[in-house]
């Protein structure tokens, strides 16, 4: 699907429009935000964080993205839990090595739609929309599911501690082998005096015990986390030192899995395949995979086009669905333009009574720059 497109002037000033004609109101939380609210994003966005902290001691930083501050902007409008989309598009700051750390991002978020597969294409289709009314763009995009990975650990019957494990350390890219290895736990650290009281001790009574320890210490936070995330984190590697592991088989599984790679319709087919040679039950998220591509098709896109990743995710921690994420074909070494996914249980850790279903998208206006060559095709 192509479309010759102008260029203009002011890219985000073109993507904001369009956003705010497809229906997404404007909203533009302020720049300054509460630090603590970033620190569960993932290791990467916390180290990219720019902070401060007032006379009071509480502590701040720049918005390093959008989707949590509007999310938090939609928890207070009083329509939480109801259908509400919302755009916006300004500056973002995040600590990059020899580059500048401002930047300007449009998007868009859609929040309290149960139909969750059609506002899973609707926003995939409007952001790559959204990006061509810069100028004619030709799109590699590729898509993935971290609700599919997570339906695969839960059908396996992991224990708990491993399969948070496993999709943490997918989450980070890191190999299946890597993130069993059990020399790897606490590598670089020596916690085993820890780990061994730990080991079979009654949850509250143990997370209380880390808890007094990091108090006695005199610290208050580590990286971000507070005493009793580190806690949890020491727990689960106490509970992982004495468990059952995974098996061969098991892993064997996962591997296969993260292989599966391809035209969308055909990766399907693979998956169904294995989930039946493995006996497994994947059929509600395969379900969900098949439906999404039918609403993306009946939007004019050509699914074929897509790509689909088994092992593709990003690296926000917040992400439990479909994932996306597109490249200036033109400018292959460069970072995406557009990229997004779905976000289901972030409002209830932001403060919302139950998970609120909820999908958004990304746009670098400074990646919309003059293409070195015209014309081409978009997904």
């Amino acid at each position: 699907m192509s479309r010759a497109v102008t260029p203009v002037q002011n890219p985000a000033d073109a993507v904001a429009t369009h956003l705010v004609r497809a229906g997404y109101a404007r909203c533009e939380p302020p720049i300054l935000q509460p630090a603590s609210i970033f620190f569960d994003s993932g290791e990467d966005l916390r180290g990219q964080l720019y902070l401060t902290s007032d006379l009071s001691g509480a502590e701040y930083c720049l918005r390093p993205e959008y989707t949590i501050p509007v999310s938090r902007h939609y928890l207070a409008s009083g329509a939480a839990g109801q259908s509400a989309t919302y755009s916006y598009c300004g500056p973002v700051f995040r600590y990059a090595a020899g580059q500048s750390s401002e930047f300007t991002q449009a998007g868009v978020e859609s929040f309290g739609r149960q139909d969750s597969e059609a506002a899973d294409a609707e926003i995939l289709t409007l952001a790559l929309d959204a990006a061509s009314a810069v100028r004619t763009l030709d799109l590699s995009v590729r898509i993935g599911d971290a609700g599919l990975f997570s339906g695969l650990l839960a059908a396996l019957d992991l224990a708990p501690e491993w399969r948070r494990r496993i999709a943490r350390g997918h989450s980070q890219g890191k190999s299946v082998a890597a993130i069993l290895n059990a020399s790897r736990i606490g590598a670089g650290r020596d916690h085993s005096g820890v780990l061994g009281m730990l080991e079979g001790a009654d949850k509250q009574g143990a997370r209380a015990f880390v808890e007094d320890l990091l108090s006695i210490a005199g610290i208050a936070s580590v990286g971000g986390r507070t005493p009793a995330e580190i806690a949890d984190r020491f727990l689960e590697q106490a509970a992982l030192r004495s468990g059952v592991g995974v098996s061969a088989e098991k892993v064997a599984i996962i591997e296969r899995f993260l292989r599966i790679e391809g035209d969308p319709d055909s990766a399907s087919a693979q998956l169904r395949q294995l989930a039946g040679e493995a006996n497994l039950d994947l059929a509600a998220p395969l379900e969900a995979l098949d439906t999404r591509l039918g609403f993306i098709a009946a939007l004019g896109f050509d699914v074929a086009a897509l790509r689909f990743e088994a092992s593709f995710t990003r690296n926000l921690d917040y992400y439990t669905g479909f994932v996306f994420e597109a490249h200036d074909r033109t400018r292959p070494d460069q970072k995406p333009v557009v990229a997004g996914g779905r976000y289901d249980q972030l409002l209830q850790t932001l403060g919302a009574a139950r998970a609120i279903p909820a999908v958004g998208a990304a746009i670098w206006i400074d990646r919309l720059g003059e293409s070195p060559s015209a014309g081409g095709q978009r997904a």
